[in-house]
């Protein structure tokens, strides 16, 4: 009976992380540990519990890398791998 309560309280306060800015430093140092270029893992500020992936055609190993980043950060992961511009 402790255990099952001990595990109720446990999810019930992991369910509460709250989610925080993080500076462009931890993204850029998160973003090179998976392998990707500075500015291509972004937050705003506007959407805080959203982690942006900003690269064309990214591996499924720095896709992985990055989701297992934000998860831990209590973050959702966006995946923006392709982008056309229209042309003049």
């Amino acid at each position: 009976m402790r255990f099952a309560s001990a595990v109720l309280l446990l999810s019930l306060l992991s369910a509460c992380a709250t989610t925080r800015m993080h500076s462009q430093d931890e993204l850029n140092s998160a973003g090179l540990a998976c392998g990707l270029s500075y500015g291509e893992l972004i937050q705003d500020e506007e959407a805080e519990k959203l982690l942006i992936l900003f690269r064309e055609q990214p591996s499924p190993e720095q896709r992985r890398c990055v989701y297992k980043w934000a998860r831990k950060n209590s973050l959702k992961l966006v995946v923006i791998d392709a982008i056309n511009f229209p042309e003049e």
